[in-house]
Parts: C-alpha cells; structure tokens; sequence
C-alpha cells in the first residue's frame, strides 16, 4: 500500500489529541495563559454559550498582545482566531493536511455535534507521516 494510500485511510481521530482545554471567551489572557501552561497545551479552543467559536494559540500571545501591547486582562475574545475553523473526526489525514495548508494554520480542532473532541496539530501530522 502506498503511502498516499494510507494517508487517505487514516481518519483525523486516529491520531488526534484528545487532550483539549476549552475556556469561556470572558476568560482574561492572563487566566488563559496560566491554563495553557500549567496543561502543557499549545492552544485553547473558546467557547460562548457552550459552542466553540474560537482558538487562542500561543502564537496568538505573541503576536496580540506583544506587538499590539494589549493589556494582560484583555478578555480572550479579543485575541482569539475566530471563525473557528474546525474538522470532522471522520475526515481523512489529507482533508486536514489540505486545510491546514491553505488557511495557513498549525491547529485543528475537532468537533463532532457541536462539541470539540480533540485537536490535529501540524506536529501530529508530521510525526505519523515520518512513521509510514
């Protein structure tokens, strides 16, 4: 089986995290940010009314807050990436490899019924590939 074979069999679920920290967007950036590292996660879904509408990475930090010198209690609203963009666990590894290509993003969530149940990184994509 080719490679290009095994990268369509394998579903975003297979190797996706499940290891997801969902904040409210009212939350401050410091609060999200004291979340993030104590979890060891590199991105927090946002969510308003129990839906996901947002993404806050450690990129955004960075780029938000530094260059833009938004205050440390600025809700996370304000710096989260949103829309969401978001995949189906059932979707194919090069569905998501695509996706994450053309909108330029490391991190993927994962939602099935409205509820985010994991997280495709760029890091994840290129360690099961390396693997085949």
């Amino acid at each position: 089986m080719s490679s290009d074979t095994v990268q369509q069999k394998t579903l975003v679920r297979e190797i996706m995290s499940n290891s997801v920290i969902s904040i409210d967007s009212s939350v401050t950036a410091t609060d999200a940010a004291k979340m993030m590292e104590d979890s060891g996660v590199g991105a927090i879904t946002v969510l308003e009314n129990g839906s996901p509408v947002g993404i806050v990475t450690d990129r955004d930090f960075a780029i938000k807050i530094t260059a833009h010198s938004y205050p440390i209690d600025t809700p996370i609203r304000r710096i989260m990436s949103s829309p969401l963009i978001s995949i189906d666990p059932d979707s194919d590894l090069w569905t998501a490899s695509d996706l994450m290509s053309t909108r330029n993003i490391r991190k993927l969530p994962v939602i099935d019924d409205d509820r985010i149940i994991g997280i495709i990184t760029s890091s994840d994509l290129v360690k099961h590939f390396a693997s085949l």
